[in-house]
């Protein structure tokens, strides 16, 4: 029996990255031996097994062979004759197919080494085209290696554009669609997912709403970049770049989405695509049963993030209106992250990446003034039911209305 380190946890060593988990492939043993040693074996689809003291996962050297459609047609042979060479045969990429023994020897018989070190993302072999899910997991390690400059190999992009021309694609499931597309968006560069996917074809079956706004023109005078699929990539690389919350980074993805709505004829402007795209939003997240509070911050964005823009033009009762909308009394923390949203949006155009952002600042400020407004003062004035509520936001707009007048007085001075 020999057990060899193998896929993320050896790349990420040779790359000089942290390590968390550790999968082990364990060459030479069967069930019953691995039993017999305190192993605890899980799964059922082929031999696992959970270390008794780490309970890191230790599998058993297997093959694979393409029996269905999709990601889950597969059989395994799992035995003692399986070489560690036939295992990492069937892995993706060959950065995911080097192992290392407990003496610490690589074996690399797919050259993952020298694509490590050329940062090329290429498969291991024909193999790689029976799984769709694959098409997701390069365009994630895309994304996640991108600062460190990885590329895909040209002949593993002209083979993801065939497997999606096949409709493999249409073989997965929701849930594991959504799974890889939000550690992408946990990933240093999320635009680069989308990017990929949209190379090889897969944006256009799996993200129409997203792939709908390549081509669509908006005004060069906000928009240098002009095309709003373009300019909705830019976004996502700001908002990666300003926060970690995958709900920010999703909202931004889907803020302008309702410009693909918009008619030819009245382009390049796109009156109301905020409210048109809340139903795109709802329809993707329905799609692959997105969390609730992933779709409504992206709801939210979508509907608010002009409003935003222009803040300190909006009277105080529009300010109140837009906190209440916001229903940040309940979600104060809507208020940071529509800032963040918005600066995303602002910031992510041609030429715009460094400008400042005030509005943001004046919408922290502003509902901070506006928390400030106590409840307890106006029930003990004896107000009751609906008043209470009726002064509250008198009072909150009294309060925004005092504030503004502060700041213009001390600009001036």
């Amino acid at each position: 029996m020999k057990i060899y380190l193998v896929g993320g946890a050896v790349r990420d060593e040779l790359l000089g990255l942290p390590v968390s988990d550790r999968d082990y492939v364990v060459v030479g043993s069967t069930p019953e031996a691995m039993l017999a040693q305190g192993y605890q074996q899980v799964g059922k689809d082929f031999p696992v097994f959970l270390h008794p003291k780490t309970h890191e996962e230790y599998a058993l050297a297997r093959t694979e062979r393409k029996t269905g459609s999709g990601y889950t047609g597969f059989s395994c042979y799992a035995a003692p004759d399986v070489t560690i060479e036939d295992d990492l045969l069937r892995r993706d990429l060959t950065i995911n197919a080097i192992a290392k023994d407990q003496q610490g020897q690589l074996t690399d018989p797919y050259h993952g080494v020298d694509d490590l070190n050329a940062r090329i993302l290429r498969h291991v072999s024909d193999a790689f085209a029976e799984d769709p899910l694959r098409i997701l997991r390069v365009a994630r390690f895309a994304a996640r290696f991108a600062t460190q400059e990885f590329q895909i190999a040209p002949e593993t992009l002209s083979l993801m554009q065939s497997m999606t021309a096949s409709g493999e694609l249409n073989h997965l499931t929701a849930e594991r669609v959504w799974a890889e597309t939000e550690k992408a968006l946990q990933s240093t560069s999320p635009h680069v997912y989308f990017e990929v996917l949209r190379q090889c074809g897969a944006l256009a079956l799996l993200f129409p709403e997203i792939n709908n706004l390549f081509g669509v023109p908006a005004p060069e005078k906000w928009h240098p970049e002009i095309d709003t699929g373009v300019h909705t990539m830019m976004a996502l690389q700001m908002a990666a770049q300003l926060s970690t919350d995958v709900d920010i980074r999703f909202a931004v993805l889907c803020h302008d989405v309702g410009k693909a709505l918009t008619p030819k004829e009245v382009w390049p402007s796109h009156p109301n695509h905020g409210e048109m795209g809340i139903g795109l939003i709802e329809n993707l997240c329905d799609r692959f049963k997105i969390p609730n509070s992933t779709r409504e911050l992206a709801r939210l964005a979508a509907r608010f993030h002009d409003q935003i823009h222009v803040i300190n033009r909006l009277s105080a009762t529009e300010i109140i209106q837009l906190f209440d909308g916001l229903d940040s009394w309940r979600k104060p923390e809507r208020i940071e992250q529509l800032s963040v949203i918005s600066e995303a949006d602002a910031r992510g155009r041609t030429g715009l990446e460094q400008q400042p952002y005030p509005q943001g600042e004046f919408l922290r400020e502003a509902f901070k003034e506006a928390q400030a407004v106590s409840v307890k003062p106006i029930i003990e004035q004896g107000f009751q039911g609906p008043q209470i509520r009726e002064q509250l936001t008198y009072q909150r707009i009294e309060k925004i209305e005092q504030w503004r007048q502060l700041q213009t007085l001390l600009s001036i001075l």
